[in-house]
């Protein structure tokens, strides 16, 4: 193989891949470098296996950073709609599953493939397999690996972030930002279900499975989205994404009930079905095992008009909201993703390329711009792709 190369890229996955791409449209010569033994393997996982490869409702206001104006610029240039254009143009079949999130019919393979092609064709050079030893900068890009020694103008870091380990995930990419001098903020696990103890556990145990409409909050922020009980703690959407904005110790309001009043709810039934059980009624609304296992000996027999108002104020604070301070998180062995990163104040939102070291390029999840839940980091992923691999 070649030694040198116009572009060298560290990360064969969604961000990595589409700078290569772009990079190779315009004639340069591009090796794209990883550690795994295949590329794009958080692609291929994503989605359950389908990969939720955009999100048609992609705004600056769908991501987390220290500067949220940073990926302006990329997600206004490389918009859902032009990777929609990519994927039908090789025939791959999608559907909207929700609120703009797009899937494929078929597996998550599917856009591997394409992007695959798409490199082929732009003749990019892709190895696998390969360990980056060491590093550095003199006129040009010089690096020691496994495949042997390589040098190339400019280097774009696509390594990701700390999110699921078992993939092969690691602090690389900050290490490599550290080294020429890049500050990197302080790194979380985002979009990552919440851990109990105590009785809290036990009962999440017994609901393990069971899953609910709810209402999440935390600082002001809110999100509509089901909540998921397992045998560790909360999981779902709903607690996915108010993880991101939850720190340790903070309580998170979780409303069991939204859109409906659980007062004027007990007082129609008061009016017209007063013999009916508490319990019955709230069957009618939330999941029957979360009901039986709530109202215990308390409520479990107790009719509508039998409760005074203090019962109804003490069942509306349990309800609605149900209040708790979560233990913790279940860390990046779930986590989809990693918050914080690269600090965007030492690279150019344009072009992505470091302030301090010319020809040093950072996307995708490396950088400190995290997406919610719902094909809004793929996106992110693309765009900075792009943005990189117009430049490079």
């Amino acid at each position: 193989m070649n030694s040198r190369y116009d572009v060298i890229i560290l990360g064969a996955g969604a961000a990595g891949l589409m700078c290569a791409i772009e990079a190779g449209r315009r004639g340069r010569r591009v090796l794209v470098l990883d550690h795994a033994n295949r590329v794009g393997k958080k692609i291929l996982m994503s989605g359950g296996g389908r990969c939720n490869f955009t999100n048609l409702h992609t705004t600056p206001e769908n991501f987390l950073s220290a500067n949220p104006h940073f990926c302006k610029s990329a997600l206004s240039r490389y918009t859902p709609w032009d990777f929609v254009a990519l994927v039908e143009q090789h025939g791959i079949a999608y559907h909207e599953k929700k609120l703009g999130q797009l899937f494929c019919d078929h597996r998550s393979s599917d856009i591997v493939q394409m992007l695959l092609v798409e490199s082929e064709q732009a003749g990019v050079e892709i190895r696998v397999n390969c360990q980056v030893h060491a590093v550095r900068r003199a006129d040009e890009f010089l690096l020691d690996t496994s495949l042997g020694p390589l040098v190339a103008a400019r280097l774009v870091i696509a390594t990701g972030g700390l999110s699921i380990p078992t993939m092969g995930a690691s602090g690389f990419g900050y290490d490599l930002a550290r080294q020429f001098g890049l500050a990197v903020l302080p790194t979380r696990a985002g979009l990552v279900p919440f851990t109990l103890k105590g009785e809290r556990l036990s009962w999440s145990r017994e609901l393990s499975g069971v899953s609910a409409d709810v209402a999440a909050t935390c600082n002001e922020n809110v999100f509509r989205e089901n909540l998921l009980w397992t045998h560790r703690g909360l999981s779902g959407p709903a607690i996915l994404q108010i993880s991101s904005y939850w720190r340790p110790g903070q309580a998170v309001d979780l409303d069991l009930l939204p859109e409906l009043d659980l007062v004027s709810l007990v007082e129609e039934a008061r009016r017209e079905r007063p013999r009916i059980r508490l319990r019955t009624l709230l069957a009618e609304y939330l999941p029957r095992r979360l009901v039986d296992l709530w109202s215990g000996q308390r409520w479990r027999d107790r009719k509508v008009a039998d409760l005074s108002s203090r019962d109804i104020d003490q069942l509306r604070a349990a309800i609605q909201p149900w209040q708790l301070t979560p233990d913790g998180t279940e860390g990046y062995r779930t986590a989809e993703v990693t918050l914080g990163g690269v600090d965007t104040e030492e690279l150019s939102s344009r072009t992505m390329e470091s302030k301090k070291v010319p020809g040093l390029y950072f996307i995708g999840e490396v950088v400190d711009v995290t997406g919610h839940l719902g094909g809004f980091n793929f996106q992110w992923a693309w765009a900075s792709g792009v943005a990189a691999g117009q430049q490079v």
